[in-house]
């Protein structure tokens, strides 16, 4: 995995993706080391961020690692109209390594086939979020033992969440069952149900909040105001999915909650202290996963 960079889940085979859970347990052991002394790793996020960005950097802190870039393109010559090509191949002069988050899908690819240096995909538009993706696995496995056979509900913004096509995609390898809820214009888009069929993976859709009873994972998801060309029909949707406290009186004993976060609307606050809501301890789990990460892609 030395200098490979990590665009799209799929980059990575069971085995890797494995070893970087397995390494990530290791390090939520012993977090604070000193392996990234000397390196210099950059943070180009074109697009808002806080967990992702912040558990970045406390993952370089705590292994000894500087930290360069920007949060706010406004503030780097893109404003200028610097092309996304010359800002990688400038900022690859300084780094040992690029994490970056794009609006546009594509994007991280493309910056990964002109850098000199791996790239890390904190998020392309509507596209993959890889790093998101493992530390889902790795909170889905520390909290039902496994990855295998499980009932995975996803619920809200299918179309545009790019935690859900990655999160699919991964998951796919440990025989699901999945269950999407959502409106019909933010169904899950046809080329990752073409996906499961080629996997012959069960998935079933769903409008409203049903068998609930069943579920494993609730894997909720904002309705993202940043994707809608419209607001109309924006305003259509945000609320039509609201995960209420009373709603899990029914559920398993073994039944966890994600959402990675920000949450707007979709989980009331009275679920955080039912001890099956987890989305906090899943946003603390990617500091780990994402010193498993940028180690093993620098061969430390």
């Amino acid at each position: 995995m030395k200098n490979k960079s990590l665009i799209s889940i799929t980059d990575y085979s069971i085995e890797e993706i494995f070893e970087i859970l397995d390494s990530a347990e290791e390090f939520e052991k012993n977090p604070v080391q000193n392996s990234l002394n000397g390196k210099v790793i950059s943070t180009l996020f074109f697009e808002p961020s806080t967990r992702t960005r912040l558990s970045f950097e406390s993952a370089i802190n705590k292994l000894g690692g500087k930290i360069i870039g920007f949060t706010d393109a406004s503030s780097s010559s893109v404003k200028k109209g610097e092309s996304l090509k010359d800002t990688i191949l400038t900022v690859a002069n300084y780094s040992d390594l690029i994490v970056m988050r794009h609006p546009l899908e594509g994007s991280a690819r493309y910056a990964s086939e002109v850098s000199p240096v791996p790239v890390v995909n904190a998020g392309d538009g509507a596209n993959q979020h890889p790093t998101q993706t493992l530390l889902d696995l790795y909170s889905i496995r520390k909290t039902q033992g496994t990855l295998d056979n499980l009932n995975v509900f996803m619920v809200g913004d299918l179309k545009y969440g790019r935690t859900v096509h990655s999160l699919l995609q991964a998951m796919s390898n440990f025989n699901p069952v999945f269950h999407f809820i959502s409106h019909k214009k933010l169904r899950i888009p046809d080329e990752y149900k073409l996906f499961l069929n080629d996997r012959n993976i069960k998935y079933y859709e769903y409008e409203e909040f049903v068998n609930l009873e069943k579920a494993d994972i609730i894997y909720m998801t904002r309705v993202q105001k940043e994707r809608f060309a419209d607001p109309i029909e924006y305003e259509k949707t945000k609320d039509v999915y609201i995960l209420k406290n009373k709603m899990l009186d029914e559920t398993k004993e073994n039944l966890r909650i994600l959402h990675p976060l920000p949450r707007v609307n979709e989980i009331q606050t009275d679920v955080d202290k039912n001890p099956k809501a987890y989305y906090f301890q899943q946003a603390k789990n990617g500091v780990y996963v994402r010193q498993a990460i940028i180690t093993k892609i620098l061969g430390i």
